[in-house]
């Protein structure tokens, strides 16, 4: 069973997929700092009165005062529902998706195999097709 398991656990799918989560992993890293720390400020100071909706939310509780501002002080008090964080975190999702999707198409453009010409059919293949033709006539 342990000499299975070895079998298992060193096969090259398997190993190639811990790299690819490892990797994944890191590159995820980046791409959120990406979003974060560059894209999402750029787009703040571009829009007036900036972009972030993460304090919006609507009161679904009387215990939480009209006076509060912060969702995480609303949170404590009683039940809200925070549509604006949810518009935060799915803005953040399309831009994290679109930029792997150009991380991605631009690693598949600079990979790209060299278009080899098409190999010659066998000669088996070239014979009948030689036949065919000289039956046709």
């Amino acid at each position: 069973m342990l000499e299975e398991f070895k079998k298992f656990a060193l096969r090259g799918n398997v190993v190639d997929l811990a790299v690819g989560v490892v990797i994944g992993a890191a590159f995820g890293s980046i791409i959120s700092s990406l979003v974060a720390d560059i894209i999402m400020p750029l787009i703040g100071a571009a829009t007036p009165g900036g972009f972030d909706f993460s304090n919006h939310f609507i009161r679904l509780s009387s215990k939480v005062p009209d006076t509060v501002t912060s969702l995480a002080e609303a949170r404590k008090l009683g039940a809200v529902l925070a549509w604006g964080n949810f518009l935060t975190i799915l803005l953040n999702f399309i831009i994290i998706a679109f930029a792997l999707f150009l991380a991605v198409k631009l690693i598949n453009k600079l990979y790209k195999p060299d278009a080899a010409a098409p190999a010659p059919p066998p000669a088996d293949v070239v014979l009948l097709t030689e036949i065919r033709d000289l039956l046709k006539k």
